[in-house]
């Protein structure tokens, strides 16, 4: 899981979405109404569903688990504790099926003061609560909420882990080249590293180059002076 950063909706669509929260908040603005109204609004959702695939990192990858294709919007306050955030732009995340459906559903832990413990990418750094190993592919918590985090979205399943684990060798290799490249030719490996799926591997080797001193695992000085230039572009 790394950082998402929201972009700036159309002013259409800011209308669209607050229009139809006014309509919910007259009346009784219960679950089963707010899912009616969410599931009718067909344009909406399919506007909404472009601009987080913009957002997303990669190919419209989930924002949880950074692996499978996000293919639905996830509500990240869910819809029986939150029914007027239904069509909340900042609720709003891209996830896959099993993050969503299997993982997440209805669970939506909160701390002793009723703050949530889940992650939301777009509003807090995922690394502030999270570090991942490298060489193992798992992610170990740093705080409550990250704990939580790997526990409800099941961050550190097998396959994932093992996809992790595949994604750092990959990794360190296109950097390899990346730094013995030049013009057209490293942009294409850029280009195939941002289009990747764990994004989050890549994100851990940014911040291990930043140590006084870099592990050796990362691939030596050659890859560690690409990953302390590498966000700049240069």
């Amino acid at each position: 899981m790394i950082r998402i950063h929201r972009v700036q909706l159309p002013g259409s669509l800011v209308e669209d979405l607050a229009r139809r929260t006014g309509e919910l908040s007259t009346g009784i603005a219960g679950t089963d109404r707010a899912r009616t109204a969410w599931q009718n609004a067909k344009s909406t959702r399919r506007r909404l569903t472009g601009h987080l695939m913009e957002m997303a990192t990669g190919i419209s990858r989930c924002m949880y688990c950074g692996d499978s294709l996000g293919t639905a919007i996830d509500h990240f306050e869910p819809l029986h504790e939150t029914p007027l955030r239904v069509f909340d732009w900042l609720n709003h995340l891209l996830a896959c099926t099993h993050c969503n459906s299997h993982g997440k559903r209805d669970r939506f832990p909160r701390d002793d003061i009723g703050a949530p413990l889940l992650i939301d990418p777009s509003s807090a750094d995922p690394a502030d609560h999270l570090w991942l190993s490298l060489t193992g592919g798992a992610y170990e918590a740093l705080t409550p909420q990250g704990e939580a985090t790997i526990e409800v979205f099941g961050l550190n399943r097998a396959d994932l882990v093992k996809g992790r684990r595949a994604a750092f060798i990959r990794t360190k290799c296109m950097l390899r080249d990346l730094g013995r490249c030049a013009g057209a030719e490293a942009d294409e490996i850029r280009s195939s590293l941002s289009a990747q799926p764990f994004a989050d591997v890549l994100a851990a080797m940014i911040i291990a180059s930043g140590l006084k001193n870099p592990p050796a695992f990362l691939g030596g000085p050659e890859v560690v002076a690409v990953l302390r230039t590498y966000e700049d572009g240069s």
